[in-house]
């Protein structure tokens, strides 16, 4: 049953966004057609486990959401008359689903005149990423209406309180309200693209270490974040930041399979069996890698996507060819001064040099980041920098204070996993010491 259930709630977050994209597109009420996916979602937990899965699940969601829909227009008198016309124009059957591939010509099974799938999904995240929208609005969105996370989740993401989260996200989606849902022109698709790209890589990031909770890696959403980049990337081939982009996700997820053990525990990167990583997806991460650094400059994608290929094509973790990634890290923090790639920097500088020059680095970003103040991110960055310093300082001997730092970080974070790790490494030492 626990099994079932699990399959369930992994069907019914793959046909989320497709479902609310399908609606957005033939009523374009973008607040009250999340509302009603929402609603058709639930019935769908409450109906399926007792009644089995429908032949044709995203249909039955659209149906059952349409149907919420349209009872909530009719209680206004001027949108009633809007439906009702559009209504007039549908055929009788247009939200009856049929049997998969049974549906009228030119029709996909959804009866909304063409399958809710890929397209629709795409459309939504251009239209979540609106130009109209501040960057934080774009993710906050996308998060909740593509990615699927709670209102809670996002606001654990972002270290801010689920009511401010809250209303950010309610303000979004009324600053698109209105829009028309199609895909933006050739402009305004380049316009929003960095802002969809980088959405993609904190729905990637969020599956592949959750911020908090039990789990260190959510599948379901690490997945969708490659799905919908290999979208971006059918449709815009030559594009280097989305092929780089999709490299590095590859890349990364490759190494899934061996990131921890049989009782969930964390195992870090020089300590993983790499005979378990996904060697196909290697290759294909590889070979896009290479492709990235031919279209055009290399940018941030691209650059950590070649990181992550050095990481992957060595085959123990001393084989790691560190000189060229601290290259890469060097051309990649002159780009922009994000604080994980510079804390990146950090542990390479400390491969090259040794761990006391990787400590300075460290000290010095941990200097910039009590500057921060409290905007969100510092306590994120305290978190990874403590991590870094501990593992820095246990490499350097200096065994007390990377007990304390392990300690520190394992406090700071909210990812169980992570906890769990840095304290067992934390009492490693301790009983190292007696």
């Amino acid at each position: 049953m626990g099994r079932a259930t699990d399959d369930i709630e992994d069907l019914l977050r793959r046909h989320a966004p497709q479902v609310l994209g399908a609606l957005v597109r033939r009523y374009g009420h973008f607040d009250p057609a999340e509302d009603s996916v929402q609603e058709a979602l639930i019935a769908a937990a409450e109906q399926w486990p007792r009644d089995g899965i429908p032949d044709n699940p995203r249909g039955w969601l659209i149906r059952v959401a349409s149907r919420r829909l349209t009872d909530r227009l009719r209680s206004d008198e001027a949108r009633r008359r809007r439906e009702e016309t559009a209504a007039a124009l549908t055929p009788a059957d247009a939200f009856v689903a049929p049997p998969p591939g049974e549906g009228p010509a030119g029709t996909g099974p959804s009866g909304l005149g063409r399958a809710p799938s890929e397209d629709d999904t795409l459309t939504l995240l251009f239209l979540c990423c609106h130009p109209a929208l501040s960057p934080a609005a774009q993710i906050a969105l996308t998060l909740r209406a593509v990615g699927g996370l709670t209102t809670a989740e996002i606001a654990r993401a972002h270290l801010v309180p689920e009511a401010t989260m809250a209303q950010r996200i309610s303000r979004a989606k009324r600053a698109v309200r209105g829009t028309q849902f199609r895909q933006p022109d050739a402009r305004d698709r380049d316009q929003r693209l960095a802002a969809v790209l980088q959405v993609l890589y904190l729905i990637f990031n969020e599956g592949y270490t959750a911020t908090a909770g039990p789990d260190l890696h959510r599948t379901d959403l690490a997945r969708e974040a490659i799905r919908l980049t290999r979208a971006v990337r059918r449709l815009l081939p030559r594009e280097g930041r989305v092929t780089g982009l999709l490299a590095l996700m590859v890349l990364t997820e490759a190494r899934t399979p061996a990131r921890t053990g049989p009782d969930g525990e964390l195992i870090p990167l020089d300590e993983q069996d790499r005979a378990l990583w996904d060697r196909t997806a290697v290759a294909e991460g590889t070979a896009l890698a290479e492709e990235a650094l031919t279209q055009g400059p290399a940018g941030d994608y691209q650059l950590q996507a070649a990181i992550a290929a050095l990481h992957d094509e060595a085959e123990r973790a001393e084989d790691t060819d560190w000189p060229q990634i601290l290259a890469l890290y060097d051309l990649l923090v002159r780009r922009s001064p994000d604080p994980a790639a510079a804390l990146g920097r950090a542990v390479a500088v400390a491969m090259v040099r040794g761990p006391r020059a990787g400590l300075a680095e460290v000290e010095a970003l941990a200097e910039t980041a009590g500057t921060a103040g409290a905007s969100g991110t510092a306590g994120q960055r305290n978190h990874r920098l403590d991590a870094v310093r501990a593992h820095l300082l246990e490499r350097a001997g200096d065994m007390a204070a990377a007990r304390t730092a392990y300690r520190a970080a394992a406090d700071a974070t909210l990812s169980e996993p992570e906890a769990r790790y840095l304290r067992m490494r934390a009492d490693r030492l301790d009983r190292l010491d007696r």
